[in-house]
């Protein structure tokens, strides 16, 4: 296979990566989804991701049928990332797409499944530790020297239950020897502690070349000289004493023949610091292949190590994930269905505000709420209408990506288009035309469609966007797709078709410190009202300006001023 044959990389990419990586170890970094490899040879992060997103699960991507979808997409990806122990496991989370397959889901399911019942049975000192054996070698820029002394370092904590069992069939005595090898490997040079002989060896090549750049030498001997006939013995007293190199290797170095003391003086240590350079490197090369043939003899147990350690590493990551935000495994329907119980919203769990779970379904489901393939949903401003679409927009992708979702109980359809499209507000003909070949071409495509649908209506005038989005509802009815849309035009829907729904979500006055006090279940089959009351008590309530306060009152006695004055009161009482 050619570079050129990968999505997204074209000449220049595969010049590069020819260049920095040669063609054999590029091709193995995109297939393992090495994100590292190729930014570290030059290709930009945001590139590299998506190279290796499409060489990876590439028609998965095409689930992602709007910019809004893929959006929502990427953020999953970033929150499930932060919880990764290694750089690789954060690799591999980044490139994760939604799956095409019953099979595939089920299978990567139940691998999650067993992770977060093995992390979640382990003590919290269990997994600190676990945590500590990953971060204190992940530094070391992966490769199979991090993975051998991870592995060692799990494997010592003693746990061998769930995903954890393969530790207990490593040979740790065989992982330790290999260790050391690959430790002194790493870099253009032995490190030092590969080895006794040649770390003398340096350490005398040091000293000698510490002398020759000093230019003490000559006034120390002369000291120690009391005339010519001992200045060769005090020459070689000095430099034994100063470096600790044996006396026959200071002698055989000394020269023959120089012109005068200081001529003598130099040319020996450069004779004796050439000599000694001959036998690091000699020494070097034969303990570097000692050491490169104890890496082979024990290669068996370090594939076994890296193998381990990578799938442990990728586990322990979603399971942290799942577990943080207490995900529950979905049931993979063969039916058209997006359902959930007591679900909430990641984006809101991730900021730490308080969530209301809701429960909400359409589609052939089995959660105690009433039928529709389709449903209309409506109500309060600010009330989470929004937030809802969102979430399920959220079960799905996980769901299908074969990760447990953030609801108590899920059910869902394997779908090839999911459409999520968020309120755009513009009147622009360009955006109007432009959401509609965003959002109809998956509808009217052959496969199963998800539809999550935002205040159409911002798009374009009140009168003509109702008549849009009534068709935009019937014609997911006649696609046999499912779908929910929000809107504040319920009434001019009407009719609807017999499989669509209404359901409303309904504000219920203010708290004492005037904020919003909403009811996000949504009350099925009821036609939601948008409370601009509510909205405007709060204002008038907090205006401190006159003039301000007096335009607020105007528009109070537009929404009806009764209401309004009847939300405060109530507000004051509350208080």
């Amino acid at each position: 296979m050619q570079l050129a044959e990968f999505w997204g990389v074209g000449p220049k990419t595969a010049e590069l990566l020819e260049r920095e990586l040669g063609v054999p170890a590029a091709i193995e970094a995109i297939e393992s989804a090495d994100s590292r490899a190729l930014v570290s040879a030059g290709v930009p992060a945001g590139r590299a991701t998506r190279i290796l997103r499409r060489a990876n699960g590439g028609e998965g991507l095409d689930t992602l049928a709007t910019r809004d979808a893929r959006s929502v997409y990427r953020d999953l990806l970033s929150q499930a990332e932060t919880y990764a122990v290694t750089a690789r496991a954060g690799d591999r989370i980044r490139v994760l797409t939604p799956l095409r397959t019953r099979g595939e889901i089920t299978e990567r399911l139940d691998r999650v499944a067993d992770a977060t019942d093995s992390w979640r049975a382990l003590t919290e000192g269990k997994r600190a530790a676990v945590l500590a054996a990953f971060a204190d070698h992940d530094s070391l820029d992966g490769g199979e020297r991090a993975a051998v002394e991870t592995a060692i370092a799990l494997a010592d904590l003693g746990i061998d239950d769930g995903i954890f069992a393969p530790l207990a069939g490593l040979d740790t005595d065989e992982l330790a020897e290999a260790a050391v090898a690959l430790r002194a490997l790493e870099g253009d040079r032995l490190g030092e502690g590969a080895d006794d002989e040649l770390d003398t060896l340096r350490q005398g090549l040091g000293r000698v070349e510490d002398l020759l750049a000093s230019g003490a030498v000559l006034e120390a001997v002369k000291n120690e000289a009391r005339d010519a006939s001992e200045f060769r013995d005090a020459f070689l007293r000095y430099v034994v004493d100063e470096t600790g190199l044996p006396r026959s290797d200071v002698r055989e170095a000394m020269a023959g023949d120089a012109v005068d003391a200081e001529g003598f003086i130099t040319e020996s240590l450069r004779a004796l610091a050439g000599e000694l350079r001959t036998r690091v490197d000699e020494r070097e090369t034969a303990v570097a292949e000692s050491l490169r043939a104890t890496v082979e003899a024990t290669r068996e147990a370090v594939d076994e190590a890296v193998d381990t350690v990578e799938s442990l590493a990728f586990a322990v990551s979603l399971a942290r994930f799942a577990d943080a935000y207490d995900l529950t495994r979905p049931t993979i329907s063969e039916e058209d269905v997006l359902a959930v119980r007591a679900a909430r919203n990641i984006d809101l769990l991730d900021r730490g505000e308080d969530v209301q779970s809701i429960t909400y379904a359409v589609g052939d489901h089995s959660l105690d709420v009433p039928p529709g393939r389709v449903s209309v949903l409506t109500g309060a401003n600010s009330g989470g209408k929004t937030t809802l679409l969102e979430t399920l927009c959220q079960v799905q992708l996980l769901g299908q990506m074969g990760l447990p979702v953030p609801a108590g109980e899920a059910e869902l359809g394997l779908v090839d288009s999911v459409v999520f499209h968020r309120r755009h507000a513009s009147f622009n003909a360009g955006v109007l035309e432009s959401t509609l070949r965003s959002v109809v071409p998956p509808l009217t495509a052959s496969g199963r469609t998800l539809m999550l649908v935002d205040e159409f209506e911002a798009i374009t005038e009140p009168g003509s966007a109702a008549d849009l989005l009534h068709g935009l509802v019937t014609l997911t009815v006649e696609q046999e797709a499912v779908g929910v849309f929000v809107t504040h035009l319920a009434e001019d829907l009407e009719p609807l078709p017999e499989t669509a729904r209404v359901d409303g979500i309904f504000a219920e006055g203010l708290t004492p410190d005037l904020e919003l006090e909403v009811d996000y279940q949504p009350r099925f089959g009821t036609l939601g009202r948008s409370t601009p009351e509510f909205i405007v008590s709060r204002l008038v309530a907090q205006s401190t300006d006159r003039a301000e306060r007096a335009g607020f009152e105007v528009l109070a006695r537009a929404v009806g001023k009764e209401a309004v004055q009847r939300t405060l009161a109530d507000a004051r009482w509350q208080e």
